[in-house]
């Protein structure tokens, strides 16, 4: 299956799709783990059973032990392996942009990771004052692009952020299975991605 046909941009999802969120993650949990006097494992565990109910697993885990919810820890955040390599190949072909929820300076950030050069729009919630899944920010998107729906991808882990609301603008769909969110369990036709891929690379054999 090709997805190349009169598409021009490419639209990412930053976390846990281009960056690798595992130790952030890790980090949080185990400082959770902390605060509530249980094991790192009791809350991993834990957290992956709320996951696999397509809820969010380090969120519900911190709710149900009644702990302070921990800062994020940005400065943990990696890029995965092949980002780079990814991003370099498929924006010779294409136009990359990004439509994440993310804090405010997501473009300093893509820029200290080294690839930025490779994007030519960012959308970030903070900067626009609105969050996926309303599909408002992808609105945005698309006009800053001159890009219609049917004209785009859009590439990410969460179904419920990325996924349906792209689906339901006219956007085609690439789900990738990396991070918690791999372990999502498909329930609706509107949840299916036009196609699902385990890392990014695989992302170049598809458009």
């Amino acid at each position: 299956m090709k997805l190349q046909e009169n598409i021009k941009w490419l639209f990412f999802d930053i976390g846990s799709t281009l960056i690798d969120e595992s130790p952030a993650y890790e980090n949080r949990m185990r400082t959770v783990a902390k605060t509530a006097n249980v094991t790192y494992e009791y809350v991993y565990d834990t957290a992956m059973e709320f996951y696999k109910q397509n809820k969010k697993g380090d969120l519900e885990t911190i709710k149900l032990l009644n702990v302070k919810k921990p800062e994020w820890r940005k400065e943990d955040e990696i890029l995965y392996s092949d980002t780079e390599e990814c991003l370099k190949e498929l924006s010779s072909k294409y136009k990359i942009g990004v439509i994440a929820n993310q804090s405010l300076g997501t473009a300093d950030r893509l820029a200290n990771f080294g690839i930025l050069k490779y994007i030519d729009l960012v959308i970030a919630s903070a900067e626009e004052g609105i969050a996926k899944p309303d599909k408002r920010i992808f609105e945005i998107a698309l006009k800053r692009a001159d890009c219609r729906p049917e004209q785009a991808i859009m590439i990410g882990d969460r179904i419920d952020n990325d996924i349906v609301p792209a689906k339901r603008l006219g956007m085609k769909t690439i789900w990738v299975k990396q991070g918690f969110n791999r372990y999502w369990n498909i329930t609706s036709e509107e949840e299916k991605a036009d196609y699902t891929v385990n890392d990014l690379m695989e992302i170049c054999g598809i458009v």
